[in-house]
C-alpha cells in the first residue's frame, strides 16, 4: 500500500473519530447506550461528553493535510495506538464487564480493521523504504 493509501486510512480513521466525537458531544447518553447498552444519567452524560471532546480533537489532530508526512509519523503511531487498544478495551468491556449496546462489537471491528491496516501498512511502508546508510 503506497502512501495515499495510508492518507485514506487515516483520513477515514480521523473523520469516524471526529464524527463519534461530535455525536457524543451533542447526545452522549444515546451514544453510550448504543455502545454499551448503559442508560446513566448525569456522569454518564458528563463522561460521554468529555470523550467527544477527546475523541473530535482526535480526529482533527490526525486528518492528513497538505503537507502529509508518512511512515514515522506522529499521526500514524497516535491513531495506530487508539485503534488498537480501543479494540481490546471495548472487547473486553463487553466479554468481562458483561456490557454492550446494538453497536459495540461493530466498533469493536472498525477499530481493530483501522489497527490492523495501519499496522500492516506501517510495517510495509518500513520494509519498503530505502535506507540512508
Amino acid at each position: 500500500m503506497e502512501q495515499n493509501g495510508l492518507r485514506n486510512i487515516l483520513a477515514f480513521a480521523a473523520l469516524v473519530e471526529a464524527a463519534t466525537g461530535l455525536a457524543l458531544i451533542i447526545d452522549p447518553a444515546i451514544v453510550i447506550a448504543l455502545l454499551l447498552g448503559a442508560t446513566e444519567p448525569g456522569l454518564g452524560i458528563t463522561i460521554g461528553r468529555f470523550l467527544g471532546i477527546a475523541l473530535l480533537t482526535l480526529g482533527l489532530a490526525c486528518w492528513p493535510g497538505r503537507r502529509y508526512a508518512a511512515g514515522d509519523s506522529k499521526t500514524l503511531q497516535a491513531m495506530l495506538a487508539y485503534n488498537l487498544l480501543a479494540a481490546l478495551f471495548l472487547a473486553y468491556v463487553s466479554t468481562v464487564g458483561h456490557l454492550g449496546g446494538l453497536l459495540l462489537w461493530p466498533c469493536v471491528m472498525e477499530h481493530a480493521a483501522v489497527g490492523l491496516l495501519l499496522l500492516w501498512t506501517w510495517r510495509t511502508q518500513r520494509r519498503t523504504r530505502p535506507s540512508h546508510d
